[in-house]
């Protein structure tokens, strides 16, 4: 027989327990374990009036954006939307069944006042780095660092040639860019001007992935511990190479200062093999570059390559495959010359007696009277680079240096942070920071489970 459900008179009132609906492996039961809020209000206090109404809490925003960042909802609107309605997320807010969802507008006020004038965003995420130190996620040791496009929020098929032509004060991204003009990770990465300049987006990098059509982007750039994948750090910059290898050196100097934490090796792909990089992470940092050597010596036409020639650290020489030597100079010079290039590089350069009589000489320099080979003043370095190279732990280096490319991975197809929503060089800032916060809030609730429910004897 079909049962018909009776329905009864609502009653006047009702035992719910909010708590109680919230399932124990929840997600977010796993990672309120490690929000740890409490020094926010002090942080923040200095950027609220001692009179006037109360603000919505801050603490309740940074909830609300921590969920919308961690199952990748991106609209503020519809974030007010779901945490109106999801028990869960009104749980982990705090809400309770009854409290009132603040205002979408509520979060681009603080946005654009009180979170970036304290910082609240870094200081948010270094709070949960900090927590990964203490649970044990973080080795110290090794460390990777890479760079991935996101694409800006602005149209790629409305741009103006040159940044002379933006109205200086048309929208807030347009002043943050010329604010920025000087800035190693934006306008002063490269003296190459892009093809086009947003115009309303103007710090976003008009470029293209390889094979993909071009757009405005910036870089999110991320140093990342190798034993649980734990993200140290995170910059925004300018999507330019010269642009990104001055952010890893950021990111490493500032997990250093912060975190008193320094890796003994890093790595990283062809990129960052420049020869300033190497030798700035092998003398002035002591530590040891796991990365490829940007090299472009080797030769497609089939003569001799600068490989072919052995340095002589005692004597200073080159010596070519022929056993003749390669020398800076072959005369004393009143005045002793140091012979380093504005590209700071030295010359070593064959006698044209020595080629000339060379039976060499056609796969040596079949178009030059004498061979003529650059030396880096950083190639110690890059020689270092080298010889790591060669041993097994660079083959570790490499394979684990994929997790840096897994997590990018990750917030783009399950963050869904593909395309920026927020505009200029803070607004992207802001949401990288946003985000790595989440991946490192869920990496804890993967990784340190929940402790065994007690139960009575």
């Amino acid at each position: 027989m079909m049962g018909e459900r009776t329905v009864m008179q609502e009653s006047l009132f009702y035992g719910f327990s909010l708590e109680r609906h919230v399932p124990s492996d929840h997600m977010l039961r796993k990672i309120n374990r490690f929000v740890d809020l409490s020094g926010m209000r002090a942080h923040m206090q200095p950027y609220y009036s001692e009179i006037g109404r109360p603000s919505i809490d801050p603490e309740l925003m940074i909830r609300m954006l921590l969920v919308g960042y961690c199952y990748g909802i991106r609209s503020e609107r519809r974030l007010c939307d779901e945490v109106h309605l999801n028990l869960g997320y009104r749980w982990f807010c705090r809400l309770g069944l009854d409290g009132d969802v603040p205002d979408h507008s509520t979060f681009s006020k603080n946005r654009h006042g009180r979170f970036r004038d304290s910082d609240l965003l870094r200081h948010l995420f270094e709070t949960v780095v900090a927590r990964c130190v203490a649970e044990g996620l973080v080795g110290g040791e090794a460390f990777a660092v890479d760079a991935s496009m996101v694409v800006a929020d602005a149209y790629r098929q409305s741009g103006v040639k040159s940044s002379s032509e933006l109205a200086p004060d048309s929208n807030r991204a347009v002043k943050e860019y010329l604010a920025v003009l000087d800035d190693a990770a934006f306008g002063g990465a490269t003296p190459v001007e892009p093809k086009l300049v947003s115009p309303t987006d103007p710090a976003a990098r008009w470029t293209a992935e390889a094979g993909g059509p071009a757009v405005y982007a910036y870089a999110d750039n991320y140093l990342i511990d190798l034993k649980h994948a734990v993200i140290m750090d995170v910059e925004p910059t300018t999507a330019v190479r010269q642009a990104e290898v001055r952010a890893a050196k950021t990111m490493i100097d500032r997990t250093a200062e912060r975190l008193e934490i320094k890796p003994s090796r890093l790595a990283a792909d062809t990129g960052y093999g420049s020869a300033e990089m190497l030798a700035w992470l092998v003398d002035e940092r002591e530590i040891e570059p796991h990365i490829p050597v940007f090299d472009k010596s080797n030769r497609s036409d089939g003569t001799f390559s600068r490989a072919d020639f052995a340095y002589d650290n005692e004597r200073d020489v080159y010596v070519c495959p022929a056993g003749q030597d390669l020398q800076k100079y072959r005369r004393a010079f009143s005045v002793p010359r140091l012979g380093v290039t504005k590209a700071n590089t030295v010359i070593y350069r064959a006698s044209q007696r020595d080629c000339g009589a060379c039976a060499l000489k056609t796969k040596c320099c079949p178009n030059a009277l004498a061979r003529k080979v650059p030396r880096s003043g950083y190639e110690a370095a890059r020689d270092k680079a080298r010889a790591i190279a060669k041993t097994d732990a660079y083959a570790v280096s490499h394979r684990e240096r994929k997790k840096v490319e897994m997590l990018f991975a990750h917030l783009k197809r399950i963050l869904r942070l593909d395309r920026l929503r927020l505009r200029g060089p803070s607004g992207a800032k802001d949401e990288f920071l946003l985000a790595a916060t989440a991946q490192n809030l869920r990496k804890l609730a993967k990784l340190i489970p929940l402790p065994a429910p007690i139960t009575a004897a």
